[in-house]
């Protein structure tokens, strides 16, 4: 590489990176430097805007942070190359230290790397706060670890609470849909107050003896539910007569 052609590369760079600072300066950073992006569309509050004009502020402060962080990098990169340039490396790959071609120079003059060795473009995990909203808002606390066995009143049950007096869910936003409107919520059939299923309509007297069965709507169900299955139970058949595990054969166990 000539003198001149590394002068003319040098000038490039700078004129690149006055350009970017300036830009940075006129847009402050694509309104990222404001606290909430209804700053940047000069309005007070957004509670009483539409849906779809939300999603579309969302969307553009989406491509505000990857115009941004394309930018950022850039202007990184062109800082690196002036500073390459500044020890007299520039031009060679920092992996194999081959001379880079001038012809891509010319068309990227921040890059210190050849064709060979130029890294992979990594998608970026940086997301607008906003986003929050779309998640859960379960999931994330003390209580509500999956392998948690904790009976507490956790985020997720205080949702299944609120949800339970409406959403705007329809059954085409549902995987499996609930048959009633008032059920368009995550597990909104599960069990509220009991375990098992049939804890809804069988009791005990107060030393746990005689069973008693309480017909009701849910006894129905889960009958119908065996039926359907061919079972006794929801966790399989039962022996047909209670027997003593611990002095039982070995054989009989094998049975069962």
């Amino acid at each position: 590489m000539t003198e001149e052609q590394l002068s003319r590369l040098r000038l490039q760079l700078e004129k690149e990176k006055r350009e970017l600072e300036e830009r940075f300066k006129m847009n402050d950073h694509f309104d990222l430097e404001r606290t909430h992006y209804k700053e940047s569309m000069g309005e007070l509050s957004t509670y009483d805007n539409h849906p779809a004009d939300e999603g579309t502020a969302l969307y553009e402060r989406e491509k505000d942070i990857a115009l941004n962080e394309h930018e950022e990098t850039a202007l990184a990169n062109i800082d690196k190359a002036l500073e390459v340039m500044d020890q007299g490396n520039y031009g060679k790959c920092e992996v194999c230290r081959k001379e880079i071609p001038f012809e891509r120079l010319a068309v990227l003059p921040a890059t210190t790397y050849c064709i060979e060795h130029s890294p992979e473009q990594n998608v970026s995990h940086d997301r607008p706060i906003e986003e929050e909203v779309l998640m859960p808002p379960f999931g994330k606390f003390d209580f509500d670890d999956s392998l948690d066995e904790s009976v507490a009143f956790d985020a997720e049950d205080s949702w299944q609470e609120v949800a339970s007096w409406g959403t705007s869910e329809t059954p085409s936003d549902l995987v499996d849909p609930p048959s009633h409107y008032d059920d368009m919520y995550i597990d909104s059939d599960e069990n509220i107050g009991y375990v098992e299923d049939y804890e809804n309509f069988v009791g005990v007297d107060i030393n746990g003896k005689n069973i008693t069965i309480y017909p009701n709507e849910q006894h129905e169900k889960y009958e119908e539910e065996l039926d359907e299955e061919g079972i006794m139970t929801t966790f399989g058949d039962l022996p047909a007569f209670e027997h003593d595990p611990y002095v039982e054969e070995e054989g009989e166990r094998n049975k069962w």
